[in-house]
């Protein structure tokens, strides 16, 4: 990897950096194409996966290639509309793996049937969201790879000169801007958190190829079991990520019952 910090305000021209004119791997220029995980749980897709859709299509322009989903879950999931939804927001093809054990997250099955569809289908560029499922995946994944990973990116592009992944994120507690570009592995992987790209518009009636595949693993084989899902009382009522005022109270509020202060300034400020 070639990693490069600059200021938190970018300069006109980056340094082009030790190592850019790495020559990539012959067996590794193979892998074509921009993919995002798409991320869903309970019958909803996380807008994450949406956001980034945006970006891989911006990035695969620039590659002049195409782009593509990642949809894992059960056998009676709705991953097919999950797909149709995609295509609307500029993919162009589907890869979808129904299997009794993907039904509910699940680190082993999961990393599995995404490192699979990677190793058969070689995209050039995997984007997951930077959330609780997409860091815990992503980091296995890469791991599974021996890939490079770049976690928490604020912006995405393609280095000009070696047709790199060009993932930008913050460092030194947000003092710098280390832009890293993994040059003689593939894919690059990268995590982004919600809301910082911008959520595209979706373009009706666009759509695209389905391709179906196998998981092949076992229930017994898996080391961690799904008992049962106990929903959060307050889950379905607040979305912190996506709210652009969030009021917080601690122990100064002495009782539960003065949390209703918080509340209450949560409503009139227009927050959460």
């Amino acid at each position: 990897m070639n990693a490069a910090a600059t200021p938190a305000t970018p300069p006109a021209k980056r340094p082009a950096g030790r190592g850019r004119n790495l020559e990539l791997p012959e067996h590794l220029k193979a892998y074509k194409g921009v993919w995002v995980f798409i991320e869903h749980d309970r019958g909803h897709v996380h807008s994450v996966s949406w956001e980034l859709l945006g970006e891989a299509r911006k990035l695969a322009d620039k590659l002049g290639s195409s782009v593509g989903v990642a949809i894992l879950g059960g056998p009676d999931e709705k991953l097919e509309a999950f797909a149709a939804e995609a295509f609307g927001y500029g993919a162009d093809k589907a890869y979808i793996v129904h299997d009794p054990v993907l039904l509910g997250y699940r680190n082993e099955p999961f990393t599995k049937g995404l490192t699979d569809l990677v190793n058969k289908y070689q995209p050039e560029i995997l984007l997951l969201g930077a959330t609780s499922m997409g860091r815990d995946l992503a980091g296995s994944v890469a791991t599974t790879l021996l890939t490079g990973l770049t976690a928490d990116c604020t912006e995405l592009n393609i280095d000009p000169t070696s047709r790199a992944l060009a993932a930008t994120r913050p460092t030194f507690g947000g003092s710098l801007l280390c832009t890293i570009m993994t040059l003689a592995y593939r894919p690059q992987m990268a995590t982004v958190r919600p809301r910082v790209m911008a959520m595209p518009r979706a373009e009706e009636g666009r759509s695209g190829d389905v391709v179906q595949e196998t998981l092949g693993m076992v229930e017994s084989s898996i080391v961690t079991k799904l008992l049962d899902f106990l929903p959060d009382a307050t889950s379905n009522q607040i979305n912190l990520p996506y709210a652009d005022v969030i009021v917080s109270g601690g122990k100064g509020l002495k009782n539960p019952e003065n949390f209703k202060l918080v509340f209450e300034l949560a409503r009139v400020l227009g927050g959460e």
